[in-house]
Parts: structure tokens; sequence; C-alpha cells
């Protein structure tokens, strides 16, 4: 499985049953969920403790739930354990590169010159809700161009902060469910 610092090339393991996991000894579950989460052994263990869960539609409620009920420290641990946006390719876990569509082929100069200004604008952002907020900007990117994602950061920033940590951890639990249907594919 690939974790943030390995090769972004590295294909992500096959996601087990939902009654695989349940069966799973806590290792085994916190491993095959790594994946999903990017780490977190905190927070996984805890989601470990709460099995069994009856399918996949049971695992992400619970496991909001689970976040949010976490001291704030915990919650900030899942947040920032997903890459910023516009993180260099090598610096992300193999999920992570094909979200944030490293994966897709080189766009011409034209393209790549208005690439660079998103990257720019984004890594200002980024500085500036980290600052604003004191953890990373997390969001589902589902699809969504870099430029799209834009105002959707530059609203954040004018949120207040325990409505950020909710909406972040939110999005860390979409971006879960959205890796677990890509890996049982």
């Amino acid at each position: 499985m690939s974790r943030a610092g390995e090769p972004a090339t590295r294909a992500a393991a096959e996601l087990p049953s939902i009654d695989a996991l349940n069966a799973m000894p806590l290792a085994g579950f916190i491993e095959a969920m790594v994946p999903l989460f990017e780490g977190t052994p905190v927070f996984l263990d805890r989601l470990a403790s709460a099995r069994p869960f009856a399918g996949f539609a049971d695992l992400w409620p619970g496991a909001l739930a689970i976040a949010r009920a976490m001291p704030e420290a915990e919650q900030l641990e899942l947040i920032n354990a997903h890459p910023r946006l516009a993180a260099p390719p090598a610096s992300v876990s193999a999920m992570s590169f094909r979200e944030q569509g490293y994966d897709q082929a080189a766009a011409d100069a034209a393209d790549a010159a208005e690439a660079s200004r998103v990257a720019a604008e984004l890594e200002r952002l980024n500085a500036a809700y980290e600052a604003r907020f004191g953890f990373r900007f997390c969001v589902f990117v589902n699809g969504r161009s870099r430029q799209a994602l834009l105002p959707v950061i530059e609203a954040a920033l004018q949120a207040d902060r325990a409505t950020e940590i909710r909406r972040a951890l939110g999005d860390v639990i979409a971006i879960a469910a959205d890796r677990a249907r890509t890996l049982a594919r």
C-alpha cells in the first residue's frame, strides 16, 4: 500500500470485504484502512474498536461520528494526514496522486501557464487558510479541477474554525468512501 512519501506510481492495495475487515485483528484492519485515510493510527484504532459494521454504508456514518467526537488535536491529525492541494506529486500517496490529477497527460504550453498560475494561487490560499485555522485545507476534490477549487477554498476562508473542522472531517470521510469504491472495483 502507498503512503505519503512513497512513489506515487505504486498501486494501492485492493480493499477487503466488510466481513474480512470485521474479522481482522487490529493491526490488519489498520493496515487495510491506511489507503483510505492517509494513515492516522489513532483514528483507525477508534474505528476498529467500533466494529463490526453491517456494511460499508454503515462504516462511513460511524467513521464520521467517531471523527467528530474525537478531541480536537486528533481531529486535526486526521485532517492534516491529507496532503495540501497542489502538493508536490512525489509527496502524495498513490490515491492522492490520481485524485489531484497528476496522472493525466501533460498539457500544452498555454494550459501549463494557466496550471502554474492556479498552482501559485492554491499555494497562496493554502498558506492563508493554514495561518487562519491552524490546519490544512482538506476537501473532497470529486473530479473538480484545481481552478474549480479556488472559489471553494476562498469561501472556506470566510467560515469560522469550528465550521471548517466539521466540514473538513466530513470531506475526509467522503474521500475515504470514494477511495473504498475505487479499490472495490
